[in-house]
């Protein structure tokens, strides 16, 4: 399982609050906690790091740069690496949230991927931006899952590239790409053709056309709507239908397709057409007398 590819996460259990934190595979230096507290309070500490947090629910207060903020479902919480904070739990009876950790290595390869050579500064701690908060919990669920690390990369690439943008000081000059069919269409050539690899990547897509994963990320979603991974999923989906109508055992489909495993199909079989690849195969077995 590709579990054992990243760190076991390491929990921690009391009656009140509880913790689960590991290193995520892929990007050396980037490490995840999901935590659940209703007692919990933070004494003022820094990290090498650059982190983000969601609120998955309740909330809790803290103090940086000198100021009393809260932490609630409605922003996103940012701190520049050696950023001194602490928290309470204060008004809140629970908070439960998701943080995301970039150490320096981390941090060097976010900006190689979007085409940087400094990190953004942030002005402040508290960033009303609900996109942005779907973004990193949604980078988080993956993280958390372990399971695509196509998907990692995109949404570690997107999201801290629209952070940087959207909200760092002095940052805003993240090149970005016109809408450009012939580059996209070659993109999707290669695609079509390796789309059974398991180790394609944003790295090696955009060396197809000269450009960084942002670059590409944003290429794609300009031209044909999707990202690299959303598109290379479509394609995977198709030639999944090829076995299944070919007759296939729905395991031997997935691999064959260039999914991890028959799990992975199932899961994206659903969300993209509503069914399971068993309804299909089984649906395709009934006579059209029935």
């Amino acid at each position: 399982m590709r579990r054992a590819w990243k760190d076991t996460p390491v929990a921690r259990v009391d009656r009140h609050n509880t913790t689960r934190y590991w290193n995520a595979p892929g990007v050396d230096g980037l490490s995840c906690l999901h935590a659940d507290f209703t007692t919990h309070d933070y004494a003022p500490h820094q990290h090498d790091a650059f982190v983000v947090a969601v609120t998955e629910h309740g909330g809790s207060e803290f103090k940086s740069r000198g100021r009393s903020d809260e932490a609630r479902e409605n922003v996103l919480l940012v701190f520049n690496p050696a950023e001194p904070h602490s928290g309470r739990m204060g008004w809140s009876k629970s908070w439960r949230y998701r943080s995301i950790y970039l150490t320096q290595p981390a941090i060097d390869q976010v900006m190689a991927d979007l085409g940087i050579v400094r990190p953004a500064y942030f002005m402040r701690n508290v960033l009303a931006d609900t996109d942005l908060i779907a973004a990193f919990a949604r980078l988080h669920r993956s993280l958390d899952d372990g399971n695509d690390l196509l998907e990692e990369r995109e949404l570690l690439v997107a999201s801290f590239g629209q952070l940087f943008v959207r909200h760092g000081d002095g940052t805003r000059s993240i090149p970005t790409v016109p809408r450009d069919e012939a580059a996209v269409s070659r993109v999707a050539r290669r695609m079509a053709s390796q789309h059974a690899q398991s180790g394609l990547s944003l790295n090696e897509m955009g060396l197809w056309v000269d450009m960084t994963p942002f670059q590409l990320i944003g290429l794609f979603k300009r031209t044909i709507g999707l990202t690299p991974h959303a598109y290379l999923t479509q394609l995977r989906l198709k030639a999944a239908i090829r076995q299944l109508k070919a007759g296939a055992p729905i395991a031997d489909a997935a691999l064959a397709s260039g999914f991890y495993d028959q799990s992975a199909l199932n899961r994206h079989f659903k969300r993209s057409f509503g069914i399971t690849p068993l309804q299909y195969q089984r649906a395709g077995s009934v006579s059209p007398g029935r």
